[in-house]
Order: C-alpha cells, then sequence, then structure tokens
C-alpha cells in the first residue's frame, strides 16, 4: 500500500530530517534542560523546602498557559506525597478565587519568563495577606523573581521546538524541578510507604499495604457466641453472619476469645455425636482458634490462611479480646503479592 506524501505548507522546504531524528534532538535538548538544573541548584532551594515544611497551610500552586498545566501537576505530585496543595488559576484569583488562599498558605507561582501580567497582580495582595511567594522562573532578575520570597531558577539555554518557540524544554525543566521539590519535602515531612498507601487507598501498593484491622468484620458483622450458648443458637449465629464459622467467648461479658466452630466442625460433630444440639458451644468448639494481630498485613494473614488450609483468623488484642474476624474473601482481588 502506497502512503501519499503530505503536501509542505507553501514557501516551506521539505525537511532532511526524518521524525526519528526530530524526537531524538527534543529528548537531547529536553534531557540538557534537566541536568543544567543542578548547578542552579542554591540555598534557596533549602530555605524553600524548610518554609513549606514548617508552614500550617497548604502550597497553592499557580501559573498561566503550559506553566499552569505543570503547576497542576506540581499540586497533585505534593498532595500525593504528604504536602497538602492545590492549584490556582491566576486569572480566575482576580476575579473573586483569591478566597482560597488562606492565612498559613505558601503560594508557589511558575512562570518561565517571570512577567506573567496576572502573577504579577497577585503579588501585592499576597504581601497583604503576609503569605509567602516561592517564585519558579527562568530569569532571575525578573519582576516576579524579585518580588518573591525566594525564587527557583529553572533557566533553560533553548525551547526543544525546531523554532525554539513552543514551550517544551522550560516545560519540562519547570516540572522535573517541581518533582524534586515534591520529593525534598516528603522526606522532610517523613512521609513513609504506609502513608502514601493511605492516600492511594484503590492504588496497588495502597492494597498491599492494607491492615487486617482495615478489612476485618466487627460489631454486629462480627459471629460470636458464649461458651454457654447451646449449639442450636450458635448453629443459628453461623448462619445468620454467614461466614461459615463463629467465634466462641468465655462469656458474654468475658470477651476474651477461648475457641471457634466452624462449618468443618459441624459436619464433623453430626457424623459422630447424635446429642449434639444438646450440648454448649464451650464443649464443642475447637480451642485452638487461629488469631492474627489487627495491625499485620492483609498479605500476611492470606499467607497464613493458605498455609494452614483455613478461611477465617480471628484479630484480638493483646489481652485476647475478641475485636474482629477476616475472612478469605475479604482478600480475594486485592493483587496482594
Amino acid at each position: 500500500m502506497t502512503v501519499p506524501s503530505v503536501p509542505q505548507p507553501p514557501g516551506q522546504p521539505r525537511t532532511a530530517r526524518t521524525p526519528r531524528q526530530v524526537a531524538r534532538e527534543v529528548l537531547e535538548t529536553e534531557a540538557a534542560a534537566i541536568r543544567a538544573l543542578l548547578p542552579q541548584l542554591d540555598g534557596a532551594f533549602d530555605r524553600a523546602v524548610d518554609l513549606v515544611a514548617a508552614s500550617t497551610g497548604r502550597v497553592v500552586c499557580s501559573g498561566m498557559g503550559k506553566s499552569g498545566l505543570i503547576m497542576k501537576k506540581v499540586a497533585a505530585t505534593l498532595s500525593s506525597t504528604g504536602t497538602p496543595a492545590l492549584f490556582l488559576h491566576p486569572a480566575e484569583a482576580l476575579h473573586g478565587d483569591l478566597g482560597m488562599i488562606v492565612p498559613g498558605d505558601v503560594v508557589l507561582a511558575a512562570s518561565t519568563s517571570g512577567t506573567t501580567e496576572e502573577l504579577l497582580r497577585l503579588v501585592a495582595t499576597l504581601k497583604r495577606l503576609g503569605v509567602p511567594l516561592l517564585a519558579m522562573t527562568g530569569n532571575p532578575a525578573s519582576p516576579l523573581a524579585r518580588h518573591a520570597d525566594l525564587h527557583l531558577s529553572v533557566a533553560i539555554d533553548r525551547e526543544a521546538c525546531p523554532l525554539n518557540l513552543a514551550p517544551t524544554a522550560s516545560t519540562t525543566a519547570m516540572l522535573a524541578l517541581g518533582d524534586a521539590f515534591a520529593m525534598a519535602l516528603s522526606e522532610a515531612r517523613g512521609f513513609t510507604r504506609e502513608d502514601f498507601a493511605l492516600l492511594h487507598p484503590a492504588g496497588h501498593l495502597g492494597k498491599r499495604l492494607l491492615k487486617v484491622e482495615q478489612l476485618m468484620h466487627e460489631g454486629p458483622g462480627l459471629p460470636r457466641v458464649a461458651a454457654a450458648t447451646s449449639m442450636r443458637d450458635a448453629i443459628y449465629e453461623m448462619s445468620q453472619k454467614q461466614l461459615g464459622i463463629t467465634a466462641v467467648t468465655r462469656s458474654d461479658t468475658d470477651l476474651r476469645l477461648a475457641g471457634c466452630i466452624s462449618d468443618g466442625d459441624l459436619r464433623r460433630l453430626l457424623a459422630t455425636d447424635d446429642g449434639l444440639l444438646r450440648r454448649t458451644a464451650g464443649e464443642c468448639m475447637n480451642p485452638h482458634p487461629r488469631t492474627i494481630a489487627g495491625g499485620e498485613l492483609a498479605a500476611a494473614a492470606l499467607k497464613m490462611m493458605e498455609d494452614h488450609r483455613i478461611t477465617s483468623l480471628f484479630i484480638c488484642d493483646d489481652g485476647g479480646v475478641l475485636a474482629g474476624i477476616v475472612h478469605l474473601h475479604d482478600l480475594w482481588g486485592l493483587e496482594l503479592f
């Protein structure tokens, strides 16, 4: 099949470079822009991280056009790694959205030129509010850089655009420095894998770091009878809670776990004991139920169930008091490994 050639715009010569060659040059230019950030890192970066880490509010990220799109992503990265943040469109801010900024916040404004009018018009208001301004620009002599409390440089030699016009290398550098800022803040705040999982409960890591206590059945959903309960009532409790098992506690007031009765136990008892329904739960229970601490990972619970070929684990506190139960069905589909 012959692919028709694309007509060239009038007055423009046909390029001699292949698309791959253009792509390689773009990537090399953007990689160089990121490498060029390393010597530009100075004490202002450390002070900016310390300022935000000590603040009681949010990081309000702002920028116009392509810089605004980058700052939306920076705000999202900050929020997901332990630093509360939001994006504020500078033009909308001038028409009422300034109310989104409250005492304790820090504003992070980005502009490659440092001359973006909408951002400069915010400076006086931020000064009146007493809100610190961090500026990320490619020109330390620009008005935005000079009026900021701290300036983070994202200066580049040229854009990756063949015409040196479209924001490409500049936005790449801005995004990279924003990521670096977010990661430095995350480490300064002592952000952990468990914290990340808490903020990403639907993600793969969040599922892997789920704890047993987050999945267990408790309260009315927990099958439980006292040792003195009749087997008739114990079977009724198992049927009602539909987990194929019931915990047996010492009494209705002493909730320390004494044993358990499972569907398998019932089948074995029915085969050997004609007077089963005249017995109590305490007489028929398995006195060695499997338990797990609530703070253990769900993956550990799943492994224990697989190792012992059981479908349920009971959760007790340090004193042996029954707190809940986790069933195999609660763990299926979580992608724990």
